[in-house]
C-alpha cells in the first residue's frame, strides 16, 4: 500500500533556479539540484565531494530533451570537468548519502541502474556513449541500494525531472482506475494512448497514419520526421516504444499526420472524449 513521505528541501540564498537541497525522512538519500553557474556554490557544502551518480540534463539541437548518468567518488569535481563538455547541458542533480556511506562499487551500480532506467523510460535522449559497466556486489548491499534507488528517483521527480519513471508509474487515475485512449482514423491511424502526469502519452505498437495532409504545419512535419530518425516510430508506421507528449493535441496530430484536437480525437472504448473524462476528474 502506498503511503505518504516527507521530504524537507532547502532552497540557497532564496534562488529556486540555483542550488536546492532535499533530504528525504528515515533515508540516507540526499539529492542537489545544481545548476550550471552554481557549481561554485555546490563546492562550498561540506559534502559536495562525496561519492555519489549524477544527472546532467539539458537539451539537443532538435530541442528534445537530453540526460547523461555518471557516478564519481568526488561528485564535485567531476561536475567542473563537465562544464568543458561539447554536450551543453542546464541542470545537474547530484545523489548522495547523507553520511557517505556509498563507495565505488555502490556508484558503479547505481550508474548502471539509472542509466537502465532512463533507457526504459524513454523520456529524455542519452548521450552517455557507452552502457554503464555494473559492479558485483553483495546480496545485502544489492537489497540496500534498491531502497536507495527508490528514494534517489522519488527525490529527482520531486526536482522536476521524470526521466526514471515509465508511463505506467505516471498514468493518472480515475476513480482508481488508469483510462486507455483511442484513434482509429483515416490513412492506418490506430492507436492507443493513457493521461499522465506530464502530458499525454502514445502506447507501444500504435500505429501512424502512413502520410500526411498538405495543410499539416511545419513543425508537426519536423517531429513527425525526427520520431522516425530516432527510431521511435518504426518504417513499418508503428510506435517503437511508449512516447510522452507535451499535449494530447500533439499526440493526436503525429498519429493521423494533421492538424488535431486531442481532447475531442482521443476517445475511451465507450466513445467518451479525453475533454468529457477531464470534465469529471
Amino acid at each position: 500500500m502506498p503511503f505518504s513521505e516527507t521530504i524537507q528541501i532547502k532552497i540557497f540564498d532564496g534562488n529556486p533556479n540555483g542550488l536546492i537541497m532535499c533530504d528525504l525522512s528515515n533515508s540516507n538519500c540526499r539529492a542537489y539540484k545544481v545548476s550550471r553557474n552554481e557549481i561554485q556554490r555546490f563546492s562550498e557544502r561540506e559534502d559536495a565531494e562525496n561519492t555519489g551518480v549524477y544527472f546532467l540534463f539539458g537539451k539537443d539541437i532538435s530541442n528534445n530533451d537530453t540526460i547523461y548518468v555518471g557516478e564519481s567518488e568526488r561528485v564535485c569535481t567531476r561536475l567542473k570537468q563537465h562544464l568543458r563538455d561539447d554536450e551543453y547541458w542546464n541542470d545537474c542533480i547530484a545523489v548522495i548519502s547523507n553520511n557517505n556511506s556509498l563507495n565505488k562499487a555502490h556508484v558503479k551500480h547505481l550508474e548502471n541502474k539509472f542509466y537502465l532506467l532512463a533507457k526504459d523510460s524513454g523520456r529524455a535522449v542519452i548521450i552517455n556513449n557507452n552502457v554503464p559497466t555494473r559492479s558485483s556486489l553483495s546480496e545485502y548491499d544489492a537489497t540496500t541500494l534498491e531502497k536507495f534507488i527508490d528514494h534517489a528517483r522519488l527525490l529527482v521527480n520531486m526536482l522536476g525531472y521524470k526521466a526514471f519513471d515509465t508511463v505506467e508509474e505516471t498514468a493518472i487515475s480515475v476513480n482508481n482506475a488508469k483510462i486507455t485512449f483511442f484513434i482509429d482514423a483515416a490513412r492506418g491511424a490506430r492507436a492507443k494512448g493513457m493521461m499522465v502526469a506530464d502530458g499525454f502519452a502514445v502506447l507501444k505498437e500504435s500505429i501512424v497514419a502512413n502520410s500526411t495532409t498538405p495543410s499539416m504545419a511545419d513543425n508537426l512535419v519536423r517531429l513527425r520526421a525526427s520520431l522516425y530518425e530516432r527510431g521511435i516510430i518504426s518504417n513499418q508506421n508503428a510506435f517503437s516504444r511508449d512516447y510522452v507528449f507535451t499535449s494530447p493535441s500533439l499526440a493526436a496530430a503525429v498519429v493521423m499526420g494533421r492538424q488535431a484536437n486531442g481532447r475531442t480525437e482521443w476517445k475511451t472504448e465507450d466513445r467518451k472524449t479525453l475533454k468529457e473524462i477531464e470534465e469529471i476528474i
